[in-house]
């Protein structure tokens, strides 16, 4: 029989893992490979494609990576990130990269829950990777819905747990996918969230405040599974190529361990 297992039943805040989210996720190929992906899909928001700034809220921005991508490109960007050491270090790169930007990265402390009592709305909102690390990630959804603008854009990845049980699977963690306990319980210093999302739940619960799905992609839909863990960097790109070439087709994308969601909200 296993333990019992102890979950967290608040949101996880990453005080201390700056460093291990550096080297486990950013530093890696599959770091490489959420961010090559998602830049191409945000192409799809006008204000991207069409290199008009605007005003973006990151949300959650963790080391800062997509801050400084829209600062680069000329947008107002205010970034929020509650981990004291990993707002440091985006701080550090926002200020390494301060010349080539328009205009200072904003930097704030908030919680997702305070930004309607702080911030003003934005042009695009983008929250990655927030959801499935809170305790009600559900109730995020109308927040993030009234911190956008009218005709605003919401740019949104979140863990999927039907990627999370395929993985699981894949890799021989039978007892475990069987007694369905794939989540984390946010006590060790594991990067298991502690809220993975049906892709389904999320979808729903946009529309349901009112916004238009423009589009749905799967990040990492292969990647994960390369027999070869150490690819060339000529097989890199084609895998980059494979994963841009299925991320939004059926049924691919449900198999992505990201869900990146592009809503759009209408005029007022």
């Amino acid at each position: 029989m296993a333990a019992p297992r102890t979950k967290i039943t608040t949101d996880k805040i990453f005080d201390g893992l700056a460093q291990k989210f550096r080297n486990n996720v950013y530093g890696t190929n599959k770091g490489w490979l959420r961010q090559h992906i998602l830049s191409q899909d945000l192409q799809r928001i006008p204000f991207i494609a069409d290199q008009k700034s605007c005003q973006v809220l990151d949300v959650g921005g963790g080391l800062g990576q997509m801050s400084d991508w829209f600062a680069q490109q000329g947008h107002q960007v205010v970034f929020t990130e509650p981990a004291t050491d990993m707002r440091a270090e985006a701080i550090n790169l926002f200020t390494a990269q301060q010349n080539s930007y328009a205009a200072p990265v904003q930097v704030y402390n908030y919680r997702l829950q305070q930004l309607e009592a702080h911030l003003s709305p934005a042009n695009i909102v983008v929250c990655h990777a927030v959801l499935e690390w809170l305790h009600e990630p559900q109730a995020a959804l109308p927040i993030l819905a009234n911190m956008m603008q009218p005709e605003g854009w919401l740019s949104l990845m979140f863990f999927n747990e039907h990627g999370l049980r395929f993985s699981n699977i894949v890799k021989g963690n039978y007892d475990k996918a069987l007694r369905d306990t794939l989540d984390g319980t946010g006590q060790r210093l594991r990067l298991t969230p502690i809220s993975p999302q049906d892709p389904e739940t999320v979808l729903s619960g946009l529309k349901a405040q009112g916004l238009e799905i423009v589009s749905v992609a799967g990040i990492r839909i292969f990647n994960d599974y390369l027999r070869d863990k150490t690819p060339s960097e000529a097989d890199l790109e084609k895998v980059q190529a494979l994963e841009w070439r299925y991320c939004h087709q059926e049924p691919y994308w449900r198999l992505g361990r990201y869900i990146h969601v592009i809503a759009r909200k209408p005029a007022a």
